[in-house]
């Protein structure tokens, strides 16, 4: 098979069935979404966000120096941000930019 050709054809595959995957809930539950769904639709957010920020932070070191403060400081800088302004990709950039900055220059 041509290699262009091959291509072409993985792109469409995964592109249907990304849609496939996306469109197939509102197809399954058109009338009305189980409670079972929607329970999950308000605790999984959360949930997954506090996996993310565990899966961050498992390798902190808080027995040797800098005793986790880099970790300690960006992380409060992105809930605070994220409490007062509610933009995501605002805390998000704002806190990895203040962790680079601490690792490289405060705590190098």
């Amino acid at each position: 098979m041509n290699p262009s050709l091959h291509t072409a054809a993985l792109i469409a595959v995964m592109a249907v069935g990304s849609a496939l995957l996306r469109f197939l809930p509102f197809l399954i539950f058109r009338h009305r979404t189980p409670a079972f769904i929607a329970y999950l639709g308000k605790v999984l957010p959360s949930a997954i966000i506090g996996m993310l920020v565990i899966y961050c932070l498992r390798q902190t070191d808080i027995t040797a120096s800098p005793f986790g403060l880099p970790e300690l400081i960006a992380t409060a800088i992105v809930v605070l941000l994220q409490i007062w302004k509610r933009k995501t990709i605002l805390s998000i950039i704002a806190g990895t930019a203040a962790y680079m900055l601490l690792l490289q220059v405060v705590f190098a």
